[in-house]
C-alpha cells in the first residue's frame, strides 16, 4: 500500500481548508504539508452549492480572509463570486500545487510511539487505499455531510408526479419558468430560493411549519465602497471588517440582553416591508428569541418584494402528505405544485463522521471536551475548524488556522513531537457544543463534543474574545507538551 509522508496535513479544500494551508505556509514555509479533498474541486460549500440565488449569508468583509481583502461591489455576494475569490486565493498564494483532489480521508490512526497519525485515505472513482502519515491534522471538513441534506420522511412521496428536489443536489438544466413551486422550509436556503425562482416561475410558495426571524439589508455596503475609494484597500477592508465585527457583536449582545425589544424590533422591520395588514403574527413571528437559531438575511428585502408583488407567498402549516398533484397539508388545504423544494436542512457530522483512534482506542467525541473551539480533550496533534453560529464563519477558521501555526511553532521552540489538550479538576461539565435550538443542531448533539465548565473548554461565540485568547492568551493553558517515549529517538 502507497504510503505519503507529511509534517501537516490539511483535510478540505473549501474556504478553510485553503485559509488554513495559507496560514501554514505564511507562518511554517519549512513544513511540508498536503491539502486532501475528497471531491474533484475546491471550494467546499461554494461548489457544491449550486441552487438558484446561492450567495453568503454574511457580510463578505467578515466572511472574506483577514488576510485577502474583498473587493468585489456586493458585501452580500453570489455563491460564484465567493467561489471565485477561494479559487484565485489558492491559485495566487500558491496552494493549488498542494492538493490532492479525489482523496477522501476515511480513518485516522494516532501513534504515540512514533508521535504521528496515519490517515486511510480512498483514491479516486476505484478507491484505492493509500496510507497518509503526518505530525499533525488540521480538519477542514465543514459540518455537514456532502452527500446526503436531510429530508423529512414524507407520507406520499412517491406519488408526486412533478420534480422533487433538494438543494444540496440541484439538477443542472432544471427548468422551473412558468412553473408552480413550493419551497419547504423557512431557513437561509428558502430564503434564498423563493424570490429568486419568483423570477421566472409562475407561483413559489415558502410552506413553512413555524417562522424564522428575516431581516433585510442592502447587498452593497454604501460606506464600504465609498472607503474603498479613498483608502488603500487592505486599509479600507481592516477598518470595515473591524466596523461590522463590532456591530454585529454590539447587536448580538442586545438582543440577548433585551429579547422582547429585539423581537418587537426586527418585526417591525418585517411590517414596514410588508405592510400594515400582512399576517406578521402567523408568518414571522417565531416561537423563540432572537438569535435562539440564526437569524435569515435578506438582500434589499428581495423576499418581501416577491411576497409583496404576489409573485411569491408563505404559508404556515404542517405537511399532510404528498399527493400526485402536490401537498396536503394538515389545514386540508392543497398546495398544488409541478416542482418541490425540500429545503428541510442539513445533516450534521463531526470530521466527516470518520473513525479516530489514539493507541488502538477508539475516540468517542461525545465524551470529549472542546478546546478552545477546535481541539479536543485528550486527543493529540489534532485541531478542528468550526465557525461561529452568530457571525461570520471565516473570523473563528482564521482565528483556529493562526493558532494551530501559533502552537506548532511553540512545539518547534520547546522541541517537542506532541501536544494534548488535558482538562484538569473542575473543568468537566456536560454542556452542550452549540446552544442552539434549531432542528439540524438539535438532531446532532449527542455525537459532538461537550463545553467545559470554564476557558479553555468553554465556546463564548465571541470573535472579540476569541482573538485575545487564541492570539495572546497563554499557549500551555491546559495542554501537556510531551515527546515519543523513546526521547533519544525524539531528539
Amino acid at each position: 500500500m502507497q504510503t505519503q509522508d507529511f509534517d501537516v496535513i490539511v483535510v478540505g479544500a473549501g474556504l478553510s481548508g485553503i485559509g488554513a494551508a495559507w496560514h501554514l505556509q505564511s507562518q511554517h514555509p519549512q513544513l511540508r504539508y498536503a491539502v486532501l479533498e475528497g471531491r474533484a474541486r475546491k471550494g467546499g460549500t461554494w461548489d457544491l452549492f449550486r441552487y438558484p440565488g446561492i450567495r453568503s449569508d454574511s457580510d463578505m468583509f467578515t466572511l472574506g480572509y483577514g488576510f485577502r481583502p474583498w473587493t468585489e461591489q456586493k458585501a452580500i455576494a453570489d455563491g460564484p463570486s465567493i467561489l471565485n475569490y477561494v479559487e484565485e486565493t489558492a491559485r495566487e498564494a500558491g496552494i493549488d500545487a498542494h492538493i490532492r483532489y479525489n482523496h477522501r480521508v476515511v480513518a485516522a490512526d494516532w501513534s504515540s510511539d512514533d508521535a504521528r497519525w496515519t490517515l486511510t485515505v480512498e483514491v479516486g472513482e476505484d478507491r484505492e487505499r493509500q496510507l497518509w502519515r503526518c505530525g499533525f491534522v488540521h480538519m477542514c471538513t465543514g459540518y455537514y455531510r456532502y452527500d446526503r441534506g436531510y429530508t423529512p420522511d414524507f407520507a406520499g412521496t412517491d406519488d408526486f408526479v412533478g420534480t422533487l428536489v433538494h438543494p444540496q443536489f440541484w439538477p443542472e438544466n432544471l427548468d422551473y419558468a412558468g412553473k408552480r413551486v413550493v419551497v419547504i422550509g423557512s431557513g437561509a436556503t428558502a430564503v434564498t430560493l423563493v424570490p429568486e425562482m419568483a423570477k421566472q416561475a409562475a407561483h413559489v410558495t415558502m410552506l413553512q411549519r413555524s417562522p424564522t426571524y428575516v431581516v433585510s439589508r442592502p447587498a452593497e455596503d454604501r460606506i464600504a465602497n465609498a472607503l474603498r475609494r479613498v483608502l488603500p484597500a487592505a486599509a479600507a477592508y481592516g477598518l470595515i471588517r473591524w466596523r461590522n465585527v463590532l456591530l454585529q457583536q454590539f447587536f448580538y449582545k442586545r438582543m440577548r440582553a433585551n429579547p422582547a425589544s429585539a423581537k418587537k424590533r426586527l418585526l417591525g422591520w418585517v411590517r414596514d416591508h410588508l405592510g400594515p395588514d400582512y399576517d406578521i403574527d402567523t408568518h414571522f413571528t417565531p416561537r423563540y428569541d432572537p438569535w435562539d437559531q440564526r437569524l435569515c438575511l435578506v438582500p434589499d428585502a428581495d423576499l418581501f418584494a416577491a411576497i409583496s408583488a404576489g409573485r411569491a407567498e408563505v404559508v404556515t402549516d404542517h405537511v399532510e402528505r404528498l399527493m400526485p398533484e402536490g401537498i396536503r397539508l394538515a389545514s386540508g388545504r392543497v398546495l398544488e405544485a409541478d416542482i418541490i423544494v425540500t429545503a428541510t436542512g442539513l445533516e450534521l457530522q463531526l470530521m466527516s463522521d470518520m473513525p479516530v483512534t489514539v493507541d488502538g482506542a477508539r475516540v468517542d467525541f461525545s465524551r470529549t471536551l472542546n478546546y478552545k473551539g477546535m481541539m479536543f480533550s485528550d486527543v493529540p496533534n489534532l485541531a478542528y475548524t468550526f465557525g461561529y453560529t452568530n457571525a461570520s464563519w471565516t473570523l473563528k477558521a482564521d482565528l483556529t488556522s493562526a493558532y494551530v501555526c501559533r502552537l506548532l511553532g511553540e512545539m518547534r521552540a520547546r522541541g517537542v513531537r506532541i501536544a494534548t489538550p488535558r482538562p484538569g479538576p473542575g473543568d468537566v461539565a456536560d454542556e452542550p457544543f452549540l446552544d442552539f435550538s434549531s432542528g439540524y443542531v438539535q438532531r446532532a448533539m449527542e455525537r459532538f463534543p461537550k463545553q467545559g465548565a470554564r476557558a479553555p473548554w468553554k465556546l463564548h461565540q465571541s470573535y472579540a474574545r476569541d482573538l485575545l485568547a487564541l492570539r495572546f492568551g497563554r499557549i500551555d493553558d491546559a495542554m501537556e507538551f510531551s515527546n515519543p517515549p523513546d526521547a533519544a529517538q525524539a531528539a
